[in-house]
């Protein structure tokens, strides 16, 4: 147990030494980080547009308008299925006329 102590302090002051000690740019570039394939310049597929451009091609909005538009559709929907199967369910209130 304590040689496994011992390894782990000897591991950590090593790591320590290394990092804090001055180094050539040659050596720091190792430490840089590189973004690598994650660039955003390289699209694949068709370019993707509004959805107010192309109203009539949903395989070609961008993926937040598809949503808005999607999620709207359905509310409209639901709302007006709504209205109009709880049209005729309202409670009659006879207005009663004041005497005059």
């Amino acid at each position: 147990m304590a040689s496994s102590w011992a390894a782990k302090a000897a591991r950590q002051a090593a790591t320590v030494a290394r990092f804090s000690s001055p180094r050539s740019s040659v050596q720091a570039s190792g430490l840089v980080q590189r973004r690598g394939l994650a660039g955003a310049a390289d699209h694949h597929g068709p370019p993707k547009v509004n959805f107010w451009q192309d109203p009539m091609s949903p395989s070609k909005w961008k993926e937040e308008h598809f949503v808005i538009v999607s999620l709207s559709g359905w509310g409209l929907l639901f709302f007006g299925g709504y209205k109009f199967f709880t049209k005729g369910k309202k409670t009659e209130e006879k207005l009663e006329e004041a005497p005059q």
